[in-house]
């Protein structure tokens, strides 16, 4: 058991270390206005790849968490792992793409100015938290921002589900 709760640790202090990791680069890539609009165009088209790739990673990860009924094990608490890496992945590429869009077009957002800012809206959007104080206001805002509230949805829901049926699991079932 000693070493089960240690490798329980070795996941989490790795888990926390990519998150912060992802969090860091967030704030230190550069996202300057582009002029050149194709480059602009491919810096959009890479955000939503890699909205797309995170998508796939979460569903996966989910699906894979919702066939798993017996207790906790190592490969479930890698899986949950990697899926929380996942999350926050998801959360900063909607906050980069808030930001790329706030920053070429400042009439798109209302209150959105700085990374800080998108990461905040992006968070608020994620918990459906939604302040007001930052809001889309152009096309293609309200756009970027409809692909976040479909992802959010889909992450609370399947979230939900996972905890849902963790605390419904029979605690004896598959034990001998």
């Amino acid at each position: 058991m000693a070493s089960d709760d240690g490798s329980y640790r070795r996941i989490r202090r790795h888990t926390l270390a990519a998150c912060c990791l992802l969090v860091v680069s967030y704030f230190l890539i550069p996202l300057e206005p582009d002029p050149n609009g194709v480059r602009l165009t491919l810096r959009a088209a890479g955000t939503l790849v890699l909205i797309g790739v995170v998508t796939v990673l979460v569903t996966r990860q989910v699906s894979r968490q919702l066939g798993v009924g017996e207790p906790v094990g190592d490969d479930e608490v890698r899986s949950l792992s990697r899926l929380v890496v996942a999350l926050v992945a998801g959360l900063l590429a909607f906050a980069v793409a808030d930001y790329v869009v706030a920053a070429s077009g400042p009439a798109q957002f209302s209150g959105l100015r700085t990374r800080l800012d998108a990461l905040y809206f992006a968070l608020a959007t994620l918990t459906t938290i939604g302040y007001g104080d930052v809001h889309p206001q152009g096309q293609l805002a309200k756009a970027v921002v409809c692909v976040q509230m479909l992802f959010s949805i889909g992450i609370i829901a399947t979230g939900a589900s996972i905890v849902v049926k963790r605390l419904t699991a029979r605690p004896g079932r598959g034990r001998r």
